[in-house]
């Protein structure tokens, strides 16, 4: 191998693989980034063996070849070279060298045929998103999507791809989100996927401002999601088993409706959870005509509570929720107003986005003493 590239080029190249590069491993070579010629261009490639992220540069190839070489070496140090100059890599047995302006390196590397194959996807069902509304996705669900381990399915997102639309859902057992966009090419028939919450959230950071649709592949015999943008190609394992049916868990009436301003009821959010980290994260609010009271309190540290304007249709209402579920749905709304829908105390709430029918979110209640 042998070639030459601009030093921006490279070290963007080396932070997006990186991503994928695995930390934790039994397998070396894993922490390994793959340097290929291809097509007069130079591919990078990581893999944890969940997840594989590849990207091009534009490079001029004087001999083809193929190496691996410690990603976190080889990212710190090309990241430190003089932006803006040429590197010229030379491939010599298994060390790569390194020339750029007056500095140089040599980096002992591993035979790129004992790097594990990255899949190919050929077939499957296809269909392509605009990036601003698979972003706007993207960041409305996959915070619900589950930490623990214990119920795998719950730590993905539940993909329904039918026609022009693709419904996306995560949900913790506390939490719910729901969030409809429409595809630019239809699928023939419906198809139902689960991908890792992880995937989907590096893939939100892929995304450039320069990118106009996300192509999305899905294969469910090999269990196989690819997304391809412009220069990036990421390739992720399906988590498998079934979501849950969460249609019935979104309630259908509601004896109390507010609706509220997203940038207060956040700030007043924010608040009250300063109060509530030491009392379970709990957060009180109480629904009257004109007003939502929200409140929380802490037998150590005191008490606050805080109102803010609403417009509030039915019956007087009181319910409690953990105030982080609360921040973290109102922290990604892109909407000025959000209503706020109850049954009872003990029934689930339920927010959507003023002007927008394509998200919802239902958040779990708390049990206090009132």
């Amino acid at each position: 191998m042998k070639l030459s590239c601009l030093q921006e080029n490279l070290s963007k190249g080396l932070g997006i693989v990186g991503r994928a590069v695995a930390t934790r491993t039994t397998l070396p070579i894993t922490n390994n980034v793959l340097l290929v010629t291809e097509e007069s261009r130079l591919k990078l490639a990581a893999t944890n063996l969940e997840m594989a992220i590849s990207h091009w540069i534009g490079a001029k190839v004087e001999e083809e070849g193929a190496i691996t070489v410690p990603a976190r070496l080889i990212t710190d140090f090309v990241s430190s070279l003089p932006p803006g100059e040429k590197i010229d890599m030379k491939l010599t047995g298994k060390t790569l060298e390194l020339k750029c302006a007056r500095f140089e390196a040599r980096i002992s590397g591993v035979d790129a045929r004992d790097f594990p194959p990255i899949p190919k996807l050929d077939e499957g069902i296809a269909t392509s998103i605009e990036i601003e509304a698979l972003r706007q996705g993207i960041s409305q669900v996959v915070f619900a999507a589950a930490t623990d381990e214990s119920r795998p399915v719950l730590t993905g997102v539940d993909l329904q791809l039918e026609g022009s639309l693709l419904t996306m859902a995560a949900a913790d057992g506390f939490r719910l989100a729901v969030y409809k966009l429409p595809v630019t090419k239809a699928v023939g028939q419906k198809v139902e996927v689960i991908i890792p919450s992880r995937t989907l959230n590096e893939l939100n950071r892929l995304i450039a401002d320069d990118e106009e649709t996300v192509e999305m592949t899905v294969n469910t015999s090999k269990s196989l999601a690819v997304f391809k943008l412009k220069k990036t190609e990421l390739v992720s394992q399906m988590v498998q088993g079934t979501f849950p049916r969460y249609g019935q868990l979104i309630p259908a009436t509601a004896n109390a409706k507010a609706t509220v301003s997203v940038a207060e009821f956040l700030r007043a959010c924010k608040m009250a959870s300063i109060f509530a980290r030491d009392g379970s994260g709990i957060v009180r609010l109480v629904m009257n005509p004109g007003k939502i009271t929200v409140s929380s309190k802490s037998e150590e540290l005191g008490e606050d509570t805080g109102e803010i304007d609403a417009t509030v249709e039915g019956t007087e209402a009181k319910i409690a929720f953990n105030g982080k579920y609360l921040t973290d749905v109102l922290s990604v709304l892109k909407e000025q107003q959000v209503t706020l829908e109850t049954t009872s105390p003990s029934s689930p709430g339920v927010l959507r986005p003023v002007g927008s029918d394509a998200y919802v979110h239902v958040v779990m209640p708390m049990f206090v003493q009132w």
